[in-house]
């Protein structure tokens, strides 16, 4: 969530805020509603301290009182402010808790470098890298190189476990292997400690990463009678890890790459974009994750991004990075990068699609699961930075290899770099 302080200080520019991030007009209205009761809040509180005071010094004048009727007198008021207290202290708790609900609705601030737009289209362009390939022959979707070649099965994913699962098979196994090891080879070369987490975290870390993880617009699957739910991205457990610790400068930055599989109810998409691979209900993630004290976050921004794209160059894939515009950016996001890479199947003659993302979400996500650091030769903690991004999303990554490596012989390249993973330099039968 937001600095409250720097809520109650600067009202009307949370407010635009919330309007540049495409929020709901009840969003907006948050704002307010937090400033009033948070205002309530303080005058309870000071009629409480008030209160006590007058508890202490008749505790005081009942232990001096000789005369039985005016002790009795005393006993009586003490036992009334002691309901008193108590029953305002539970209003203290309630409106405390009811601040902080609608103070966590309110999204993060958003980077002053970022496009100001509601929509995808608003999206800028940074840099395009590579030229998407001429083919001498009809270039083919993923789904039918899958079909053609026995590598992706949808219609036994479908039978065993509903639309949008499906099964990997033959050389797509090797290479959605070949690709994990690639990825996390890059990321452990780069100083990040390899984990293999959780699939399952409670709802109060999805909540703290900025998860909604029950409602009509999750996009989470939950775990029913329990306070469990299946995580959409490592995300969620790497930015649990540290949850109520308070960390040394010292240790930060913290560099993590978490492998996981990933489960997401994709709620309302469809369209040809979204067939085959593009948007399932399960995939394997590679994922980076660090912590960082605010004044290195910009840094470890654009170390996550540059990382993205180096994996994208080796693997030989154009691709173009994206700025992604307020509105689209989702609410824990300060600012989030986007890589698009070229997919020669998509769409009429070939479109960029997805395959990254690399968010710089500043003290948002901490504040709300309660990481803090301890500064070097300073008093008290700050709360750290978090960052994430996408190494590897193995269902996407599939996708424009099957794409962009097709031959003429109805086969797929393997990109070289994965060659020695994977065993062969050609998929397919």
């Amino acid at each position: 969530m937001i600095d409250l302080k720097y809520l109650l200080a600067n009202t009307e520019a949370v407010k635009q805020n919330c309007r540049d991030r495409n929020m709901p007009a009840d969003v907006v209205d948050e704002v307010d509603r937090v400033v009033e009761m948070e205002s309530e809040w303080k005058r309870l509180l000071q009629e409480v301290e008030r209160v006590r005071r007058r508890q202490n010094e008749v505790a005081q004048a009942t232990g001096k009182e000789k005369d039985p009727a005016k002790r009795a007198e005393l006993v009586a008021e003490g036992k009334r402010l002691k309901t008193e207290v108590a029953a305002s202290e539970e209003t203290l708790k309630e409106l405390e808790a009811a601040w902080k609900r609608r103070l966590g609705r309110i999204p993060n601030l958003t980077h002053p470098d970022a496009p100001i737009g509601a929509t995808e289209a608003d999206n800028r362009v940074i840099r395009t890298v590579g030229t998407p390939r001429t083919f001498t022959f009809p270039p083919k979707d993923h789904v039918t190189i899958g079909n053609e070649l026995d590598l992706i099965d949808f219609d036994a994913g479908g039978k065993v476990a509903g639309h949008g699962f499906y099964f990997l098979k033959n050389d797509a196994v090797l290479l959605d292997l070949a690709l994990q090891q690639f990825a996390l080879k890059k990321l452990i070369g780069a100083g990040f400690t390899p984990i293999i987490t959780p699939d399952l975290a409670r709802n109060s870390i999805l909540e703290g990463i900025g998860f909604t993880p029950r409602g009509p617009e999750t996009q989470i699957y939950s775990v029913e009678s329990s306070d469990l739910s299946l995580i959409g991205t490592a995300e969620i457990t790497l930015g649990g890890l540290h949850a109520d610790e308070i960390l040394s400068e010292e240790q930060l930055p913290l560099r993590y790459v978490g492998l996981s599989h990933c489960f997401r109810t994709e709620a309302g998409a469809a369209g040809r974009a979204s067939r085959g691979l593009y948007r399932v209900h399960q995939f394997t993630k590679v994922e980076m994750f660090a912590y960082t004290t605010p004044e290195k976050s910009d840094a470890m921004h654009q170390e996550i991004l540059a990382i993205e794209e180096q994996i994208f160059t080796t693997l030989d894939i154009p691709f173009r990075v994206v700025d992604i515009c307020s509105g689209d950016l989702g609410g824990p996001a300060y600012r989030k990068y986007d890589i698009e890479a070229w997919m020669p199947g998509r769409g009429e003659g070939g479109e960029y699609g997805e395959v990254t993302s690399a968010s710089d979400c500043s003290d948002y996500q901490a504040r709300r699961l309660n990481v803090r650091f301890r500064p070097s030769g300073q008093k008290g903690t700050r709360f750290v930075h978090t960052l994430n991004g996408t190494a590897i999303a193995l269902s996407r990554a599939l996708i424009v290899i099957l794409e962009n490596y097709q031959q003429a012989d109805g086969r797929v390249g393997v990109p070289a770099v994965l060659r020695p993973l994977v065993g062969k330099e050609v998929i397919g039968r």
